[in-house]
């Protein structure tokens, strides 16, 4: 099922569980406006095709003491696919990172790291990302304030550019 073979009814199916993923199927079809064994039909349509990849909490990791976020620019010595590969499969393991991006440009990759403290982050710095296997330099950013994060997909803008 590719993007353009979905329908208004699995957009909205879509944008409905972004929204609340906890609600149940009899509520999703009513808000999208079909009986409740086709609307789970086409959910789990939407999970095989791999549209839907899972279901989440969104957990204040400040609440779980998790007072530090950092972003961390990482430029490494070499760019061959097997280096970048073994970087992103080194970051998966890293617990304090959170995402890891691959950029173009100066900069190979962005991680998005969080930590109890200072002192933790410091030791992740020093002790594995730096002192990493290919690695040329670290930039790193604290983060002050969050303005905004939002993981959800825009559905009004795909919805506006498929009226044009």
């Amino acid at each position: 099922m590719s993007a353009a073979r979905l329908d208004d009814i699995d957009r909205k199916i879509l944008a409905e569980l972004q929204a609340d993923g906890r609600m149940t199927n009899v509520e999703l079809a009513r808000r999208v406006g079909i009986s409740a064994p086709p609307c789970l039909r086409r959910v789990r349509a939407l999970e095989e095709s791999g549209f839907i990849r899972g279901y989440h909490a969104d957990i204040d990791p400040r609440e779980l003491g998790f007072e530090v976020q950092v972003f961390a620019m990482v430029r490494l010595k070499s760019q061959s696919e097997r280096d970048l590969s073994a970087f992103e499969e080194q970051a998966r393991n890293w617990p304090l990172v959170r995402e890891c991006h691959m950029l173009n440009g100066e900069i190979d990759f962005i991680l998005k790291c969080v930590s109890p403290d200072l002192p933790t982050f410091q030791r992740f710095l020093t002790e594995g990302l730096t002192s990493a296997e290919n690695v040329a330099s670290v930039k790193t950013s604290l983060v002050i304030r969050c303005a905004k994060d939002e993981p959800a997909i825009p559905f009004d803008v795909v919805e506006s550019r498929a009226a044009i």
